[in-house]
């Protein structure tokens, strides 16, 4: 962000994972603070649940990695122009995948159950009750129809839901 700032470009090339903030984030960023400035994804991960995040803050495209170098010439042209850029086969799977039916706060606990504590561990982290965090977690498992909490987590994670 901060060479973004002192740069001021029309256009932000960005990966989902990135050092520091993440692409997101920065697309995000970048729509608040430089909101001339287009962000146009460009990544390896192909998952209907990250385009959709990645537009809903504030990206004007994704573009896979293995794109041809002329596709990604185009798609800059176009984002610069104010168009919107998807990957043809992702934007067809977003749409079909629809929107991520988990919560945010099922999102975050999901998120903190992964990283492998115990229902108390992933309480004290949010700082919530452990009866909220089992009703959050067996909703998100209800809603993705998974077997138990990794499951789930794994499941909104490959759909680019976390």
């Amino acid at each position: 962000m901060a060479a973004a700032l002192a740069a001021r470009p029309d256009i932000a090339l960005l990966d989902i994972e990135m050092p520091g903030m993440d692409g997101l984030a920065v697309a995000s960023a970048l729509r608040k603070q430089l909101p001339a400035c287009r962000a146009l994804m460009l990544t390896t991960f192909a998952r209907p649940g990250l385009v959709r995040r990645a537009m809903e803050n504030g990206a004007q495209g994704y573009l896979l990695k293995d794109a041809p170098a002329a596709d990604l010439v185009r798609a800059i042209r176009r984002c610069v122009d104010g168009m919107s850029v998807i990957e043809p086969g992702l934007a067809i799977e977003a749409l079909a995948e629809g929107a991520n039916p988990l919560s945010p706060r099922e999102c975050e606990v999901l998120v903190e159950s992964a990283r492998g504590g115990t229902i108390a561990d992933v309480a004290t982290a949010l700082s919530l009750s452990e009866g909220t965090v089992r009703n959050h977690l067996s909703a998100a498992i209800q809603k993705l129809d998974a077997r138990n909490r990794a499951d789930a987590a794994r499941v909104a994670k490959e759909k680019g839901w976390l």
